[in-house]
């Protein structure tokens, strides 16, 4: 398995929102359910239930997977 991923914060709000910065940038704001099961979530492995939340945990291989010849067309 890779490096795991650092420069994760979250901040739960009074409103229930949780807000997702990943190097001082919002990176994603959860609201309702979502921010529910995301707080239920997180104890584990903060930095990459963060990362696979907000998308930013597959960095590196997009342009290869895609050119690979099972994804075009």
């Amino acid at each position: 398995m890779g490096e795991a991923a650092q420069g994760f914060r979250y901040v739960e709000r009074a409103d229930g929102t949780v807000v997702i910065t990943h190097h001082g940038r919002v990176a994603s704001t959860l609201r309702g359910g979502r921010a529910a099961q995301f707080l239920a979530e997180v104890g584990d492995d903060p930095q990459l239930t963060m990362a696979r939340w907000t998308g930013n945990y597959r960095r590196g291989n997009e342009r290869t997977a895609r050119l690979h010849p099972r994804n075009r067309g």
